[in-house]
C-alpha cells in the first residue's frame, strides 16, 4: 500500500480549562515522525503545521512555543503557550523513541532475511514507510 503510515505522532492538550482543547492530535499529519518539524519550531524555522482540520499551528515566539488549534479561522481559534525547554525535553523523548525503532527496523530486516522465501527487502522497505523511517541497507 503506497500510502501506508503509521498515525502515532505526540497528542498537545490543554487540561487548564474545561475544554481540554486537543491543539494537536496523532493523525496522518502528525506521525511518528513530527519530531522533526517541533525542531524546525524550535531550531529552524520556528512554525510548524499540524492537519488540514484543524489547522494546527505550533510557532517559536522568544521563550515559548504557542499553539494555535486552527490557524484557519480568522478569529476565536483557541491558542496556549508551552515553555521551550519543555517542547525541547519531549522532542528529546521522541527522538529516542524513534531511534527504538529504527534499531527495530534493523532488526525486522535481519529476521526477515533469515526466513526464505520471505521478500526481505520489500517487508523492510513496506515496515520503514508505516514507521515513517528510512530503510536499512
Amino acid at each position: 500500500m503506497p500510502d501506508l503510515f503509521a498515525t502515532d505522532g505526540p497528542r498537545v492538550t490543554d487540561t487548564t480549562t474545561t475544554t481540554g482543547t486537543d491543539f494537536v492530535e496523532p493523525g496522518r499529519c502528525n506521525g511518528l515522525g513530527t519530531w522533526r518539524d517541533w525542531l524546525d519550531v524550535l531550531d529552524g524555522t520556528g512554525c510548524a503545521h499540524f492537519g488540514p482540520d484543524p489547522s494546527s499551528t505550533a510557532e517559536r515566539v522568544d521563550d515559548t512555543v504557542r499553539l494555535t488549534h486552527d490557524a484557519c479561522w480568522t478569529d476565536g481559534s483557541p491558542v496556549t503557550g508551552l515553555p521551550a525547554d519543555q517542547v525541547r525535553r519531549r522532542v528529546a523523548d521522541a527522538q529516542q523513541d524513534f531511534q527504538d525503532l529504527q534499531d527495530f527496523l534493523g532488526l525486522a530486516g535481519a529476521r526477515a532475511e533469515q526466513h526464505p522465501p520471505a521478500p526481505a527487502a520489500p517487508v523492510t522497505a513496506a515496515l520503514a514507510l508505516a514507521l515513517d523511517l528510512e530503510s536499512s541497507p
